[in-house]
C-alpha cells in the first residue's frame, strides 16, 4: 500500500512539472517574437527617415560652374594653356571669349602675356601664339596642363623640360602662320587640332582656385574700376557693369573677349630669369610660390585677403581675416602684379 501512494504521487508531480514547463515554453516564445516584431501602440505615430541629401552636381576645375548636358567635369585631354601675346601687335586676338580662366604675368619691357586656359571646351582658331617663360612652370603645374607655345629660349626648354611640363610648338598639328600680321605676331594654331595631340587621364583635374559663392564672399567695399599696373610698361584697366568686368583696353577681337566674372589680383615676387631677350631687356621670373597680399574683385566689390601657394605644383589658397576664403564660381581672370614695381589703383 504505501508502494502503490508513492507511485501515484511521482505521476502527479511529473504531470505538474510538464505542464509548467509547456507554459514557460508559450511564454518565452512569445516574448521572443515580441522582440524581433513589436505591434505599435494603438494611437503611436511612427517617423520616418529622411532622404538623403542629392549629391551637388559636379563642377569644372578651372571655373567652378556646374557641368550641364552630363559628365563629371573631365575630358580626354589635359588642360590646355595656349600663351597669347598681349601687345597692341597681337590684335586682334582671337580665342579668349572661350577661355575657361586667363592669367596676365610680366615680361621683358614691363610687357604682359596671357596664360589662356581651355578644357571645358576647344576652340578653332587661337592666337597669336607666343613663347613661354619659367614663370609658366608655377602657372601650369597645379592642374599638369600641356603648354600650346611658339617655344622658348633654350635655358627655360631645359627647365621646362625639368618640371615635366607637355609642350606643342610651331610644326606640331594645327599651327600655321596667318600671312595678313607681320612675324612674329602671326603664329596662330587651330586649338581643336592640337588638342588631338594631348593624351590624358580621364579624370578631373583639382580646382585650380578654390571655388564657392557670391554668398560666402565678404561683403568688402564698392570698387567700381580698376587699373592694374605691371610697371612703366603696362597697365591693365578694369570697369565693372552689370555683373562682368570689361578690360577697357584689352586687344580682343569685338565679341570674342574674356568673360570676367571675376578679377583677382595677386600681387607676387618677381626675380631675374637670368638672360636677356634679343633686344637685350632682362627677362622676369615671377616667383609663383610662397604667399603674399590679394585682392578679390567682385559685383563691384572688393574683398582684401592673404594668398598662398606652398610650391610649384600646389594650388593657390586665400584667406582673408584668418578664416579660407572662396572665389565665386565663373570665369577669372588672374593679375599676377609685382609686389615691389606695380601698382594696383581701385575707383570706388
Amino acid at each position: 500500500m504505501p508502494r502503490g501512494n508513492a507511485r501515484r504521487s511521482t505521476g502527479k508531480a511529473g504531470l505538474g512539472l510538464g505542464l509548467l514547463a509547456l507554459a514557460l515554453a508559450a511564454c518565452s516564445s512569445t516574448n521572443a517574437g515580441d522582440t524581433q516584431a513589436a505591434e505599435p501602440e494603438p494611437g503611436a505615430t511612427t517617423t520616418a527617415a529622411a532622404p538623403a541629401a542629392p549629391a551637388p552636381p559636379p563642377t569644372w576645375p578651372l571655373t567652378g560652374l556646374p557641368v550641364t548636358g552630363g559628365g563629371d567635369g573631365s575630358r580626354r585631354h589635359p588642360v590646355i594653356v595656349l600663351k597669347m601675346d598681349n601687345t597692341s601687335s597681337s590684335a586682334p586676338q582671337q580665342g579668349l571669349g572661350d577661355a575657361d580662366l586667363v592669367v596676365e604675368e610680366l615680361v621683358e619691357g614691363g610687357l604682359t602675356r596671357l596664360a589662356a586656359f581651355f578644357y571645358s571646351q576647344i576652340p578653332g582658331d587661337v592666337g597669336p601664339v607666343r613663347s613661354m617663360r619659367a614663370s609658366d612652370i608655377g602657372i601650369v603645374s597645379p592642374v599638369d596642363a600641356t603648354v600650346v607655345t611658339s617655344g622658348a629660349a633654350s635655358v627655360t626648354i631645359d627647365r621646362i623640360r625639368k618640371a615635366g611640363i607637355p609642350y606643342f610648338n610651331e610644326g606640331s598639328a594645327g599651327f600655321f602662320r596667318d600671312s595678313s600680321r607681320s612675324a612674329p605676331y602671326n603664329l596662330f594654331t587651330n586649338l581643336t587640332e592640337t588638342a588631338t595631340l594631348t593624351r590624358g587621364p580621364e579624370a578631373r583635374p583639382a580646382d585650380y582656385l578654390p571655388w564657392g559663392t557670391a554668398e560666402q564672399l565678404p561683403e568688402g567695399r564698392p570698387a567700381s574700376a580698376l587699373v592694374a599696373r605691371f610697371g612703366s610698361g603696362h597697365s591693365t584697366e578694369w570697369s565693372y557693369a552689370e555683373g562682368r568686368y570689361t578690360n577697357e583696353n584689352s586687344y580682343a577681337a569685338e565679341g570674342d573677349e574674356f568673360p570676367t566674372d571675376t578679377v583677382l589680383v595677386l600681387r607676387v615676387q618677381v626675380g631675374d630669369a637670368g638672360y636677356t631677350d634679343p633686344a637685350g631687356y632682362p627677362v622676369p621670373e615671377t616667383k609663383f610660390v610662397g604667399s603674399g597680399p590679394a585682392q578679390v574683385f567682385h559685383q563691384g566689390r572688393v574683398v582684401r585677403a592673404t594668398w598662398k601657394k606652398k610650391s610649384v605644383n600646389a594650388p593657390v589658397t586665400l584667406t582673408s581675416q584668418g578664416k579660407p576664403l572662396a572665389v565665386p564660381a565663373g570665369h577669372t581672370w588672374v593679375e599676377l602684379v609685382p609686389a615691389e614695381t606695380g601698382e594696383v589703383a581701385v575707383t570706388r
